[in-house]
């Protein structure tokens, strides 16, 4: 695969700014929007297939232990699985003592993950041919660096 960013149509600037959150946070929402926009035909939207694929390499999982992994708080984590769960795609279910809850990918859940994944693919393509592979590689492990200071 080309690994050279696609340069041939003119970039759009942006402002750069000075607050590392706000500049990770706005690039987060356009990230969004792309794989929103190219997943639509799946009924999925990324954060959507982001769980469904977390929960498929690792399920069942306790609702803390994925709400740290994904770094979100657990009320937030929550909300963002009641709409998987009401399609039948995951079970939220008691833990072992009852004070903990663990979530479960349902097989409908993996077979509706696995038909969307190839629009996923789609979206990585896109952003890989647009900022180049190497620097996306980049990129990812300096994310991944950068959210690990944040903890």
């Amino acid at each position: 695969m080309d690994t050279t960013p696609d340069t041939s149509s003119e970039t759009p600037t942006v402002p750069v700014f000075a607050c590392a959150c706000t500049s990770v946070r706005r690039t987060g929402r356009a990230l969004a929007q792309v794989y929103d926009a190219i997943m639509a035909p799946s009924g999925l939207r990324n954060t959507q297939f982001a769980l469904l694929s977390r929960l498929d390499q690792e399920t069942p999982v306790g609702m803390g232990d994925l709400a740290e992994l994904l770094a979100m708080d657990r009320t937030t984590l929550t909300r963002a699985l009641m709409p998987l769960e009401r399609q039948g795609w995951v079970v939220v279910e008691a833990g072992a003592d009852r004070r903990t809850r663990q979530v479960r990918l349902t097989e409908g859940g993996a077979a509706t993950r696995e038909a969307a994944r190839p629009l996923w693919r789609q979206a990585q393509a896109h952003v890989a041919m647009k900022f180049g592979e190497e620097r996306l590689a980049a990129l990812r492990q300096e994310l991944a660096a950068l959210a690990a200071i944040a903890r």
